[in-house]
């Protein structure tokens, strides 16, 4: 059986949360590559899911079911086994949920447990330690497909047409808009403000707009913002409602962007946008986002390991090459 005419795959994951889920959409854009006409279910065993729920509208066409069942309970794998899975795609790596999802009947059964003993197929080095996410996952894709699977091959997905509209209100059209998200979920990941509004400085000089991204947790920077560069956009301080899929819709609309790691990263990778990326505390090995073009700066590359290591002439290097092709 070819895994293109698959009909059925089961995918298990833990839970998802915004970030998890945001980290794993490449991972679903492939899936749907591989098997363009199979029943995708995405079975969740540790809690709910975004795509369920807030992050829905990204995975439509994509996934056909998300459901939320234990494995661990037998009249669920009963449920299970009665749909045939054709193949399952486990991917965590604890052995008793392996061996409890690999009792559900199945033609091929795909998993990194035990460097893939259990697996109907493995990679050439089994034991070698993939330390980001999203490469993780894809790799688990390419083992299931045969061969390896570009998510990019799956289009943008749709967005609510209100939330299209409403990014359209708050970038509109007649600018070229690059953003920039100083925010991030601890402070220690946080590149200084002042280094993000003197890149900003330099964008209004070569004629370009920020759309500088400040989320609840810096709301209180607005105003800083506001007098260092009175002709950038506040989108999301301007925006009726807040969501994840409102900073995707804004990323459609920018030209290039610079972020920390932080959710809002990976929120503009969803939109492919093309990114500067930057990294101190944490490893962009494990947690850069998938996009299609990105620049990772790390601050061990220059001397040390707190953001504020990172100098801003790199930073604007990076955002020139993206936007001209070479550095500033």
């Amino acid at each position: 059986m070819s895994p293109r005419q698959a009909a059925s795959v089961l995918v298990y994951v833990g839970c998802d949360l915004v970030g998890d889920g945001m980290m794993k959409l490449p991972f679903v854009r492939a899936l749907r590559a591989a098997f363009p006409g199979a029943r995708i279910t995405w079975l969740t065993g540790r809690g709910t899911s975004v795509y369920a729920g807030s992050l829905a509208p990204l995975v439509a066409g994509l996934l056909d079911e998300v459901v939320a069942e234990d494995v661990g309970d037998f009249a669920a794998r009963q449920r299970l086994a009665g749909q045939r899975f054709e193949i399952i795609i486990d991917t965590q790596r604890g052995l008793p949920t392996t061996l409890k999802l690999r009792s559900i009947p199945h033609r091929r059964f795909i998993s990194a447990t035990l460097g893939y003993l259990l697996s109907s197929e493995h990679p050439r080095h089994r034991f070698r330690k993939i330390p980001s996410l999203a490469s993780q996952l894809l790799e688990l894709a390419a083992l299931a497909a045969g061969r390896t699977v570009d998510p990019s091959l799956i289009g943008r997905p749709n967005l609510p047409a209100e939330i299209e509209a409403e990014a359209a209100r708050l970038l509109p059209q007649g600018a070229t808009y690059v953003g920039l998200a100083p925010g991030a979920g601890g402070r220690q990941k946080c590149w200084p403000l002042e280094n993000y509004l003197e890149v900003g400085r330099r964008l209004l000089a070569a004629g370009y707009i920020p759309a500088v991204l400040l989320g609840p947790g810096e709301a209180g920077w607005g105003s800083a913002v506001a007098d260092a560069l009175p002709r950038a956009r506040l989108p999301l301080q301007d925006a009726v409602a807040l969501s994840p899929l409102l900073t995707v819709a804004l990323g459609r609309h920018m030209r290039a962007a610079v972020a920390n790691d932080s959710g809002a990263g990976h929120m503009l990778a969803a939109a492919d946008v093309p990114m500067v990326s930057l990294f101190g505390p944490t490893s962009p090995a494990k947690f850069a986002p998938v996009t299609c073009r990105l620049i990772v700066l790390r601050a061990q590359d220059f001397g040390g390991s707190a953001m504020a290591a990172i100098p801003v002439e790199a930073v604007w290097d990076g955002v020139a090459t993206l936007l001209h092709g070479k550095p500033a």
